[in-house]
């Protein structure tokens, strides 16, 4: 009989096994280092601790199919490949990059007849979001009738990039971007492993974890380029910067993170973090997005979540703007950042937003109502006998500037749609609005005293 998973796995191990002699040191770090149990694996304890929703998988038995979703060089094929070499299950590894339908078919075929002889099928995916919608749901038979356990990894959002069904029959377990505590101890490991010290001053070990911007793999590769130069020197912060290329920052213009950033920094703006909102701002910039996308975004926000607490916000956008496309790149970046910082700084208002969609919304109930027939203008002889613009007063030639005239539709009563906050030149608007309300009443008063 075979034994547990629980049995299998040993989780309470402490170090995971060196490489031996046999293994050969031509092997890359990263591969020399991979964790053999789950004890190892750097950063991921919510998953694979002692509590861990993985352990207690595990634990009772019930291993279900997976999808794991995390940033590059966080752990997913790794632990995987834990379960695989534990578990009495049949072990497959495709990739969705290289597979199509016709991959599928034979694996799922071959998984059936390992079934029909008692042996289940745990199918690892790498890329499962590049498999599109025929692909994906080729899974969902063999998943259903228990002829694979699937273990799927993806860089990118499940909700977006995987179908409803396949997600409905699957469990998405999240992994996170390696911490400098996590990458700490990766350096650590690849110290004991290669038995050398890095050569690296306090300041530019903590910048070669900042350069591997959360990714384990990348880490250990450098830490394998530094190793192999046998440096004579202590490097610092510019000589290791020198010595290895800086990797652009985690950003796909077409991804997940691209909307995660404009989000982050669209909501330092409203939150008038301008620290946060340069830091998210350069972040953009650093992966390679489109300076005019973030320009229309800061044009958003200057009539989304300022309006008229700070009229001079949208002209200061669009000057902005401008700038770039008269400057270019770099130097008209500056001007953005300096509309960003206009922006984050400014008076915050959502009172012009709020007003347009209950005007859009009074539009779509009252739509059909005719406006008043003194505010009508009258062309023609008919159109002046059926009594347009009769009654029209011309508001400023009146003594106040105001008349008080009635514009809404004559069916439809009087609708507050604007309602101005208490803040910036808004301040103003709102003591404007309440003057011209008094005066209406009380020509509204006068009106039907005559």
């Amino acid at each position: 009989m075979a034994p547990s998973l629980f049995e299998q796995i040993d989780i309470s191990s402490e170090t995971s096994p060196r490489a031996t002699q046999e293994d050969g040191h031509s092997r890359p770090l990263a591969d020399r280092l991979r964790p053999k149990d789950f004890s190892d694996i750097a950063g991921q304890d919510h998953l694979v601790g002692p509590d861990g929703t993985l352990t207690k998988m595990i634990k009772q038995e019930r291993l279900s199919s997976l999808i794991f979703w995390g940033p590059p060089g966080c752990g997913k094929t790794t632990i995987a490949r834990i379960i695989a070499d534990h578990t009495p299950h049949h072990f497959e590894q495709i990739s969705a990059i290289f597979s199509g339908v016709a991959d599928l078919k034979k694996l799922f075929e071959s998984a059936r007849l390992r079934k029909q002889n008692g042996v289940s099928t745990l199918l690892f995916v790498d890329e499962i979001h590049r498999f599109n919608k025929a692909q994906q749901d080729a899974f969902l038979p063999v998943i259903e009738d228990g002829t694979i356990i699937l273990i799927g990894a993806t860089t990118e959002n499940p909700s977006f990039e995987l179908n409803a069904a396949l997600l409905s029959r699957t469990q998405v377990l999240v992994l996170k971007r390696l911490d400098d505590t996590a990458l700490e101890k990766l350096l650590l490991r690849a110290e004991t492993e290669t038995d050398q010290k890095l050569n690296l001053t306090k300041n530019a070990r903590e910048q070669l974890k900042a350069m591997a911007d959360g990714d384990g793999r990348y880490l250990l590769s450098m830490v394998e380029q530094i190793l192999a130069s046998n440096h004579p020197d202590t490097l610092d912060e510019k000589s290791l910067s020198d010595f290895l290329q800086k990797r652009s920052p985690l950003y796909d213009k077409s991804d997940e993170s691209h909307y995660n950033l404009i989000s982050a920094l669209h909501k330092s703006v409203r939150g008038s973090d301008v620290d946060a909102a340069l830091y998210w701002l350069a972040r953009m910039l650093q992966g390679g997005e489109d300076p005019e996308f973030i320009a229309r975004r800061l044009t958003r926000m200057a009539v989304e979540d300022i309006g008229l607490a700070d009229p001079h916000a949208l002209p200061q956008c669009i000057a902005a703007w401008e700038a770039y496309l008269r400057l270019g790149s770099p130097e008209g970046e500056l001007a953005l950042a300096q509309a960003l910082i206009y922006l984050a700084t400014a008076p915050k208002s959502i009172g012009a937003y709020r007003a347009y969609n209950k005007a859009m919304k009074a539009a779509q109930k009252h739509g059909s109502n005719m406006p008043p027939s003194h505010i009508l203008n009258a062309p023609t002889k008919m159109m002046k006998d059926l009594g347009y613009g009769a009654g029209y007063r011309y508001d400023p030639d009146t003594v106040d500037g105001f008349s008080g005239q009635n514009y809404f539709p004559e069916d439809m009563e009087r609708q507050e749609l604007y309602t101005p906050a208490e803040r910036g030149f808004e301040r103003e608007i709102k003591k404007r609005l309440e003057y011209w309300q008094k005066l209406r009443y009380k020509k509204q008063e006068e009106s039907n005293q005559t």
